[in-house]
């Protein structure tokens, strides 16, 4: 029986049990990462909410904003990769002439709490900084697949789409693809289900595709699959973007994604610089296993 204080909707303890497998996830996927040559960084939990605002969209209006003694206007992050941003504008000699890190940490939304989802959560992203070649988009899913293999999650698959792919289409049509599994087809319109049947690899996911095999040892279609129907972070990715589900299931949740977005680190250097990445959520994760 709960004696003490309660804490605050969506926030909890971790009890020994859970917290052994978060540790035993976080040291195999760190290790596969150091293999890969990614190397470790860490960033403030407060940032000054204008380093946050303007860039999440509608999603704004779930960052954890307040005043501090000073009457300054401080803010929780909401993820690891804007203030990697930051970061990285403070740190451009890291860029030679690219920058691959990963990072754990805790992240806060304000949203309604739900089953795997809480309003503070640990993020384990890992990113590649200052370069665009598709040599680096396959990098960072082999890494996510490699770790979840290593994890002992034999049957994980990485669905992959290019944004590209989407050129020509309303952001209503995109959305509607992206629910596809969600809604079903039969609720969505012909010329759309005719798109998403004729849709195939872009050059660059050809690529990508080749390294995976060749340079990774990974197959089609068991270790990763093309997805039509993938459309994540409509403000945020700009071409690759991929999601790592449990099994071959396309309607199954993710337990991680990511993709390339080509335009926000530069934001705060005053430069266009590339990058590309991924994020395991560790809460959903373990809750699904």
């Amino acid at each position: 029986m709960q004696k003490g204080p309660v804490t605050p909707k969506g926030f909890r303890d971790i009890l020994p049990d859970l917290a052994k497998k978060r540790r035993a996830f976080i040291n195999t996927v760190c290790n596969v990462l150091e293999k890969f040559g990614f190397v470790p960084i860490e960033t403030p939990t407060l940032e000054f909410a204008d380093t946050l605002l303007g860039k999440y969209g509608e999603e704004e209006k779930l960052i954890y904003q307040f005043k501090d003694r000073g009457g300054r206007d401080l803010a929780l992050r909401y993820d690891l990769t804007v203030p990697l941003a930051r970061f990285v504008a403070n740190n451009l000699n890291l860029l030679n002439p690219s920058f691959s890190r990963y990072q754990i940490g805790q992240a806060f939304r304000g949203e309604n709490p739900q089953k795997g989802r809480f309003r503070e959560f640990t993020q384990l992203d890992f990113d590649i900084v200052g370069s665009s070649s598709p040599e680096e988009d396959a990098k960072v899913i082999a890494a996510a697949i490699k770790s979840a293999r290593e994890y002992n999650l034999k049957d994980a698959r990485m669905a992959i789409n290019d944004r590209k792919n989407f050129e020509g289409l309303t952001l209503d049509d995109i959305r509607t693809i992206d629910k596809y599994y969600k809604i079903g087809k039969e609720n969505i319109k012909k010329e759309l289900l005719d798109f998403i049947a004729k849709s195939k690899p872009t050059e660059d996911l050809n690529i990508i595709f080749n390294l995976l095999k060749t340079k990774y040892n990974l197959k089609e279609n068991v270790d990763f699959s093309f997805d039509p129907t993938l459309a994540r972070g409509l403000d945020y990715y700009t071409s690759t973007i991929f999601e790592l589900k449990l099994d071959d299931n396309p309607a199954g949740l993710s337990i991680g994604g990511g993709g390339r977005y080509d335009n926000l680190i530069g934001m705060f250097a005053g430069r266009s610089i590339p990058a590309v990445g991924f994020s395991f959520g560790l809460d959903r994760l373990l809750d699904i296993i």
